[in-house]
């Protein structure tokens, strides 16, 4: 039996919190006098350890055979980093309960992912199904907050982020261990998948596509401001953006019948550089932020959906923990530390529009490394069966 609801649920609040916290934590650091670059800073904390933290566990859980009470741990030690918040506005106090904090959340995501996959088995196209939840609490969490604090002291996103963090730890506790998996036919070594270049590939995009939303993470509710929107409408912006995510997730088993991996993500790439040009340039018209916001569905919902995919199908049930980590780190982790801190330094030297431009030329880069190093598709999921292996779009 797939535990549907257990594994829904942690989704729900995993990214319920990021849809409290990416969007509205730069502006309650704003609200205490941080400025800028020591937002950036403090943002691309979480990146950081996106980076070195998920590797570490993931090696952990293939080497114990477990991945369950690693999720627990981390889920009730970020709650502590967070608490941190509450009791202090000092710099260095941020700096740190951000390092603790961003430590032990980051390494629950990838384990997740892999507990996931393992439940599913031969269902593996129904992961979509699953992870649209996440999408659903991070849009009623950013729309939600954006209308609280037109009205609350900002402050008071620290309680509600905290709460979210406790539902986190909650689902957390209920979420079964799969069955280890049995031997592979063919023992691989990970060092031998590594040197695939269309692993290599899609591992050097999945870095600069991180760094391309680097700006969009750290910046973008201030950015909206800025030009004078009201905090529901940047709410509402957030969640027009999911709402396509959710709407691609939910269209993935169909997409997957016609589309190869790889034909997917140089879509979302392509679309990657459209999309950060015309937030960097186009702020002013709310008919351009919305288009840019539909396109999320590509730079985000089909980019990840598709990633992850080839990520379990190339490293297998022997490296799967340590698959998804390594993916993570190299995305999410080094590629959204690099674009949050360049992001952060060039926010007030050359401006927003071109900070954005930046961003729309890293995905570009990412579209050059996807073709030059990934030439086939890998095996199209659909439904309990595995197709054939197809060209690319």
């Amino acid at each position: 039996m797939i535990p549907y609801w257990r594994l829904s649920g942690y989704y729900f609040f995993y990214f319920a919190f990021i849809g409290a916290f990416s969007p509205y934590f730069g502006l309650y650091l704003q609200s205490i006098g941080i400025s800028a670059a020591q937002i950036a800073l403090l943002m691309s904390l979480m990146s950081v350890m996106r980076m070195l933290a998920p590797t570490l566990w993931g090696w952990l859980a293939d080497r114990l055979g477990v991945r369950t009470p690693i999720v627990r741990l981390s889920a009730l030690l970020s709650m502590a980093g967070f608490a941190g918040f509450l009791v202090t506005d000092a710099y260095v106090g941020l700096f740190l309960s951000m390092a603790f904090l961003s430590f032990f959340w980051s390494a629950a995501l990838p384990l997740v992912e892999t507990l996931t996959f393992s439940h599913l088995g031969a269902h593996a196209s129904r992961y979509g199904n699953i992870r649209v939840w996440g999408s659903v609490g991070f849009v009623l969490a950013v729309l939600g907050l954006g209308y609280l604090l037109d009205g609350l002291p900002v402050r008071a996103l620290l309680w509600i982020t905290l709460a979210l963090l406790a539902g986190i730890a909650f689902c957390a506790m209920l979420i079964p261990e799969a069955g280890r998996p049995g031997s592979p036919p063919r023992s691989v070594a990970l060092g031998e998948i590594l040197r695939r270049r269309e692993v290599q590939g899609l591992l050097a995009a999945s870095f600069f596509m991180s760094a391309a939303h680097g700006a969009l993470y750290v910046f973008y509710s201030l950015h909206l401001v800025a030009h004078g929107y009201s905090k529901s409408l940047v709410g509402w912006m957030w969640t027009l953006g999911v709402v396509a995510e959710i709407a691609v997730f939910m269209a993935m088993p169909r997409i997957l019948k016609v589309c190869s991996l790889r034909g997917l993500l140089i879509f979302s790439f392509a679309a990657a550089v459209l999309r950060f040009a015309l937030i960097g340039w186009g702020a002013d018209s709310v008919a351009v932020l919305v288009f840019a916001q539909v396109l999320h569905g590509a730079t985000f919902g089909s980019y990840h959906a598709a990633s992850v995919a080839a990520v379990n199908h190339w490293f297998g049930a022997q490296h799967q923990a340590r698959g998804q980590a390594l993916y993570g780190s190299i995305s999410f982790g080094a590629g959204g530390m690099i674009g949050g801190l360049i992001s952060g330094y060039t926010w007030e030297s050359v401006g927003p529009a071109w900070t954005y431009s930046l961003g729309s030329l890293f995905a570009l880069v990412g579209l050059m490394a996807l073709l030059g190093w990934w030439k086939n598709g890998v095996p199209v999921m659909v439904g309990p069966h595995v197709c054939s292996e197809r060209k690319s779009l």
